[in-house]
């Protein structure tokens, strides 16, 4: 058959048909090799941030959390890898996570997921406080004494004065009569105005700190913005806020979230490995009145997680109850300084209002106790709280109340 000839075309042009459906399905299998995808832990949550991630990677790529082979790493690895998936580096964290958080579509963020180096990829929620309007103060006096009757008196063994508590929330009103000077500015990661323009953060660290509210009477107030005008932030806003505490806190040293949302990997971590660098976390363990152990920073193991009662020694009925609770303190009804003048005052709910009585109780045992360790000052605290007198704590709730120890 001559090369030329009708059947010899014919055959040419079928092996070529072949061979470009071959190479086309090798291309396709290529392709599809080279892009696996990962899981995106938080993906269509309520709260999720549309085209927002935080990058978690894994240490054995770029150091652990905290030490200068992290702090050299973690930018490069960050600018990488969003140079090969696509997207745009927001923020770069090494003290209290290795990692960044990146805008970028779903679709990248699953991609990257899968890369070796990433350990997780978690969605960008909205985080937010709880706390509700009512009315006046008990709680300072119920913390110095084992059973009620009140006694209408508070007596600390301390002031606390060589402590500082890091408030991680909406800003604090520095000026306020009842801080006398000791509240400074840290960090904002929330927006670019350095007040606390909701008077939730204000109202805290006056429960934490206040020389008329507050259990540590003359610790030092550092103002950690997370949250803005309106109480909200984001996951990443958080881990931002905690990662700085982390890599600048002066020690002895306590932090106080009473935020929080959903259950979230990277603000677990990051508290997590901010108490494991010396930081003692007092947070709260929300208003749900469900498990804590399904919300964050709640369920971090190593935090002081704070559950709420009334003035009668009741579980209020908002607080979350469970085992992820270590502990109760006064949150309904408490009064402390708020942030519309110099000498304001307001009076809260919530487990938001628990939780700042034991970040001052902690205060006051570093104070005591400088070199001991987060678990330490944990153990303390629950170990010397009075028993038994909560009533209906809740499924699995320790029956433990706040106690301070003279």
């Amino acid at each position: 058959m001559s090369s030329g000839s009708p059947a010899r075309r014919r055959l040419i042009r079928a092996f070529a048909v072949v061979a470009t459906a071959a190479a086309v399905s090798a291309a396709s299998t290529t392709a599809a090799v080279a892009a696996p995808t990962g899981e995106i832990r938080g993906a269509g949550a309520s709260t999720a941030i549309s085209g927002s991630y935080l990058v978690v990677l894994r240490t054995d790529a770029v150091g652990a959390a905290g030490s200068s082979a992290a702090r050299a790493a973690v930018p490069d690895r960050a600018s990488a890898l969003v140079k090969r998936y696509g997207g745009n580096v927001s923020d770069v964290y090494s003290a209290a996570l290795t990692g960044f958080s990146a805008k970028m579509t779903a679709a990248q963020a699953a991609r990257l997921a899968a890369n070796p180096a990433v350990a997780y990829v978690e969605q960008d929620k909205a985080v937010s406080i709880d706390a509700t309007q009512t009315n006046p103060t008990w709680g300072l006096d119920r913390i110095d004494q084992r059973n009620r009757p009140l006694s209408g008196t508070f007596t600390y063994p301390n002031t606390a004065s060589n402590v500082r508590a890091y408030i991680i929330d909406t800003g604090i009103r520095t000026t306020h009569n009842d801080f006398g000077g000791r509240a400074t500015w840290g960090t904002n990661t929330v927006d670019s105005n350095n007040t606390d323009c909701n008077g939730h953060g204000t109202h805290v660290a006056g429960t934490v700190g206040g020389a008329t509210y507050g259990v540590a009477k003359a610790v030092r107030l550092v103002a950690v913005k997370v949250l803005n005008c309106s109480g909200g932030g984001t996951t990443t806003s958080v881990v931002n806020g905690v990662n700085w505490v982390t890599a600048n806190a002066v020690k002895p040293a306590v932090a106080n979230m009473s935020l929080g949302g959903g259950a979230s990997s990277a603000i677990d971590n990051a508290v997590a490995n901010s108490i494991a660098s010396g930081v003692s976390y007092a947070v709260a363990a929300g208003n749900s009145n469900a498990n804590a152990c399904n919300y964050s920073p709640a369920r971090t193991s190593t935090a002081i997680t704070v559950g709420s009662t009334t003035s009668t020694d009741a579980r209020s009925s908002f607080s979350n109850i469970g085992s992820c609770v270590h502990i109760f303190a006064p949150g309904s009804s408490v009064l402390s300084a708020y942030h519309t003048s110099n000498t304001a005052t307001s009076t809260l709910s919530g487990t938001s209002m628990a939780s700042p009585h034991v970040a001052g109780a902690a205060a006051l045992v570093l104070s005591a106790n400088p070199s001991w360790s987060p678990a330490q000052v944990k153990t303390y605290l629950i170990n010397n709280a009075t028993t038994g007198v909560v009533t209906s704590p809740g499924t699995g709730s320790p029956n433990r109340l706040l106690f301070v120890v003279n």
